[in-house]
């Protein structure tokens, strides 16, 4: 790849660089450039970096390994390089660096010692499944990936019924069934959901339809689903609002069932209002209820 016109890299600051998702035609000529001339790059694997490094014919920049299980430890050592003078780029194995990837620490450490940090930005499986999902996408939420424990997902879930932005999530091949299950379970089955598989590699695929649909139609397939998945879920379109509670049927009901004290102490409770207040009709419900029966 020929190079492009783009300021020479300055020392001491750290480039982080957007990489394809899948296509490696994806990436931008600046991104490549970038790469050419970092004297280190920072990736999350340091194997699948070097393959698309390879496809760019860059040699020379020294990889250092940086993910999940070691950033903790690997952000002193990065940024004292960085204090050296060093020219740093940071990519993950694929897309927008930090996006359920790692990297947050060191740029957190970077910005803190007042060190340069420019972004190179490029493909994000995100927005590229926002963009050809067909739900709205002014206002959207990225999730990440759902809890792999059943529970924790579902908690999780019924904690976005009300949301109305559009929302994004990143799913295992292994568990998006029990997920759309979820999904139907707690959003309902008609709730609108673009399932996006290995977007921009050969076989990519788009599917939406209403959850229930989906899944059902996932189950009916003979083949196990495979490959990278993104869901796109829309927004709940008009929210829930809460009804406003009847006082009078209210009061009724627990001058029926309780002691005067406790039940004006829950009537207070359920609607904001003075315990006082509430014993004093609580009293006279009761007293009238005795008097007509």
């Amino acid at each position: 790849m020929s190079k492009v016109s783009i300021p020479s890299l300055q020392p001491g600051t750290l480039y982080v660089v957007a990489t394809p998702i899948g296509n490696l035609g994806d990436i931008s000529a600046r991104a490549a450039q970038v790469l050419h001339d970092a004297d280190i790059i920072v990736a999350e694997d340091t194997r699948h970096t070097l393959g698309l490094l390879n496809h760019l014919g860059v040699e020379g920049p020294r990889l250092i390994s940086l993910h999940e299980h070691n950033e903790a430890r690997q952000v002193s050592r990065i940024t004292a390089l960085l204090q050296s003078g060093a020219r740093m780029a940071l990519v993950s194995d694929a897309g927008t660096p930090m996006i359920s990837d790692p990297g947050y620490r060191l740029v957190n450490k970077a910005k803190t010692l007042d060190l340069p940090v420019i972004a190179v930005p490029g493909p994000s499986a995100v927005t590229a499944a926002l963009s050809i999902s067909g739900l709205p996408t002014d206002r959207f939420v990225f999730e990440g990936f759902l809890s792999a424990r059943a529970e924790a997902r579902r908690t999780r879930l019924r904690s976005l019924t009300s949301e109305t932005r559009t929302l994004v999530f990143f799913e295992s091949p292994k568990r998006v069934q029990d997920t759309l299950i979820d999904i139907a379970n707690i959003f309902g089955e008609d709730r609108l959901v673009a399932l996006c598989r290995e977007m921009t590699k050969r076989f990519e695929s788009v599917q939406r339809a209403p959850v229930g649909e989906l899944s059902a139609r996932l189950r009916e397939q003979p083949q196990k689903i495979k490959g990278e998945i993104v869901l796109v879920v829309r927004g709940v379109e008009t929210p829930p609002s809460a009804k406003p509670i009847d006082e009078s049927l209210l009061v009724e009901l627990l001058a029926s069932a309780l002691p005067p004290r406790k039940a004006s102490e829950i009537a207070a409770r359920l609607t904001g209002g003075r315990k006082n207040d509430f014993y004093k009709r609580i009293l006279w419900a009761a007293d009238r209820a005795g008097t007509d029966s």
